[in-house]
């Protein structure tokens, strides 16, 4: 099967960003090289702007607010996640389930991988994409310097409907699309 030409172009263009779908799952991203590398400069960027223009809490618990940090805090989250069809997302349904993630991080150097497999299984129930970050074996330590700690197998950003998730949206979401 032959694929058009400016989505063949769009895929050598982003060799290293690779899109899988399974019939049973939701699609995931991984990230690695260059773009992994521009992506979490941009995180980064748009975590201090955004903290910057809240101030009013120290920054241990402005970002406790912002993610959920490591394995058992993101299941934890998911498990006490209702699902919601994509259908029905609308700003009611965000008020009241304020702690919905909105896309997880997830590090593929986690040994052994059975760590990190129910995160998967759980996000794919509750429709909330998952980001493989692949950087041989760093890529704990760079979702680590995201949050602020040494290292972080898993992050989820939680759904605030703020200008981080906007910016969420639009560099990582619309790659699912």
């Amino acid at each position: 099967m032959s694929m058009p030409m400016a989505a063949s172009t769009a895929i050598e263009e982003e060799k290293k960003v690779s899109v899988s779908r399974h019939s049973f799952r939701q699609p995931t991203i991984c990230y690695e090289g260059e773009i992994l590398d521009r992506l979490l400069t941009a995180i980064k960027r748009e975590i201090a702007t955004a903290r910057k223009s809240d101030i009013s809490l120290p920054e241990k618990f402005w970002l406790k607010q912002q993610f959920s940090v490591g394995v058992n805090e993101v299941t934890r989250v998911l498990e006490r996640m209702p699902p919601i069809p994509a259908n029905e997302r609308s700003s009611l349904s965000l008020q009241m389930h304020s702690t919905r993630l909105q896309v997880i991080l997830i590090a593929s150097d986690c040994y052994p991988r059975l760590l990190t497999k129910h995160v998967e299984s759980l996000a794919s129930s509750n429709k909330v994409p998952v980001v493989f970050v692949k950087d041989k074996k760093r890529g704990s330590l760079r979702l680590g310097e995201l949050v602020k700690l040494k290292t972080a197998i898993a992050i989820g950003v939680k759904d605030k409907g703020n200008k981080f998730n906007q910016f969420i949206s639009t560099e990582i979401l619309h790659k699912f699309e």
